[in-house]
């Protein structure tokens, strides 16, 4: 039995919250314990965001060379060496991370465990250490942000096939000859759209009607059809069976409206969602409540079925986003350290899926708007007619607001098209302003300027 050390707070996983909560809890006079498995910074700057948009840059610029010469730019053949963007990527990572562990490290009250936590009550856990010791350790407040990995589907052949995930396929320096995607979320449309670009085949293969199946219909459509013109082979309604290697070729069975068919590739990639990682916590001993899933149970303010446990990030079952997990730990140093009284309930959740062009994203679909029986109006207009993406020859995509017909307010935006993101977060910023439509409609922007495109797209509602 190994000695028991005392905290004043143990947080279980280094990942977008875990990290700045360790260093404002210890800020604040608390003795702080974090333990991280393996990375600091989650999967954020490991395996998500930090990675991947690092590598969809890489493509970016492949793809824009390869269009050089719609500018009168003439380049040759382009060709991408899929070892140096990975060598890139990796540069960038180390950067992040080493950034945020050091940060941590100079924390005087921190004291930074690598290896597994497990509870053994609710106040006390077990640390496996990476270096094969043990260590116990009790707290009067715990915090688990451990986050969640890949699924893994019940698909027939799949543990008899090498196929991929979205961390695994980022490790890949020799290009898939024809990538079979399964799955037709973010994830799934992030690498597609990349590794066409760098130059494979690729297939993606969705079980429902639409890419992406929480946006409005017209918004899916038409990044399918921005896919499609990229070169993207797209099977819709189709319900994997079966897959299988032979002949260094794998081989996915699918049934869709047209019948059953068989898919060949060089390389699958399983893109399906995530699961969270909390089957290894021992939750039950600490009278942690999970859902069917594995998530963990927890109110607007975070807490767990037990007192003095919180759950913060994608182990809590909301939105699986880097933003969305910071501010978690915002509302828990608002709560606990500022006296506070912050909820998960009163945010707007923005995002972005980082394809190209980009979709930002922010408040109600139109699907949602009318579910909630909503009173409001559209406000769209596509990419072609604004100004400065002609300019750039940038036209592929639109924008769409919602208008609350009785306030004027936003309702809810999606921009599809260069710099979504960013066009997206001024919109959102209206809303946290409750900033009426026609204040946009008749603001002065700069010319040209993207944004300046909110004049007709709001004038497009008289």
């Amino acid at each position: 039995m190994t000695d028991t050390e005392h905290y004043d707070a143990l947080i279980i996983g280094a990942g977008q919250a875990g990290g700045p909560l360790s260093v404002a809890l210890a800020n604040a006079g608390m003795r702080t314990a974090l333990v991280e498995r393996e990375h600091v910074g989650g999967t954020c700057i490991n395996t998500g965001c930090t990675p991947t948009k690092t590598m969809i840059a890489s493509a970016r610029a492949a793809y824009v060379a390869r269009h050089a010469d719609r500018y009168g730019v003439q380049t040759g053949e382009v060709r991408v060496d899929l070892s140096r963007v990975v060598e890139r990527k990796r540069e960038v990572v180390e950067r992040f991370r080493s950034g945020s562990e050091r940060r941590i490290r100079k924390s005087e009250n921190t004291d930074l465990y690598e290896g597994e936590a497990s509870f053994e009550s609710p106040e006390q856990v077990v640390i496996r250490l990476n270096d094969g010791r043990e260590k116990r350790i009790r707290a009067g407040k715990i915090f688990i942000n451990t986050g969640g990995r890949p699924a893994v589907p019940p698909l027939a052949g799949l543990s008899d096939v090498p196929f991929l995930n979205s961390t695994t396929i980022m490790d890949l320096t020799e290009l898939p000859e024809h990538l079979l995607i399964l799955g037709g979320g973010y994830i799934a449309v992030e690498f597609g759209q990349m590794f066409c670009r760098f130059g494979s085949a690729v297939t993606i293969v969705q079980r429902g009607p639409y890419l992406l199946n929480r946006e409005d219909p017209d918004v899916a459509d038409a990044i399918a059809d921005i896919l499609r013109e990229d070169g993207i082979d797209i099977v819709l309604n189709a319900e994997a069976e079966a897959v299988a290697q032979s002949d260094g070729r794998i081989y996915l069975t699918v049934n869709s409206p047209d019948g059953r068919q068989t898919l060949a590739g060089s390389h699958l990639l399983v893109a399906v969602g995530r699961v969270p990682n909390t089957e290894r916590l021992n939750l039950a001993a600490a009278g942690v409540e999970t859902d069917e899933r594995g998530y963990i149970r927890v109110n607007d303010r975070l807490e767990t079925s037990q007192p003095g446990i919180y759950a913060l990030g994608d182990v809590n079952g909301g939105p699986a986003l880097t933003h969305v997990s910071y501010d978690d730990f915002r509302i828990i140093r608002a709560n606990l350290l500022e006296n506070g009284s912050r909820s998960r309930n009163d945010r707007l959740v923005p995002y972005t899926v980082f394809i190209d062009p980009q979709l930002g994203r922010v408040g109600l679909t139109e699907t949602e708007a009318k579910k909630q029986g909503r009173r409001y109006r559209v406000a769209r207009m596509p990419m072609k007619n604004v100004a400065r993406a002609d300019e750039i020859g940038e036209t592929r995509g639109f924008m769409k607001v919602l208008v609350d017909d009785e306030t004027g307010e936003l309702l809810g935006a999606a921009v599809l098209g260069i710099e979504g993101g960013e066009l997206m977060s001024m919109l959102e910023i209206a809303m946290l302003g409750r900033v009426p439509y026609h204040t946009l409609r008749d603001a002065v922007f700069a010319h040209p300027t993207l944004a300046e495109a909110f004049n007709n797209l709001f004038a497009r509602l008289e």
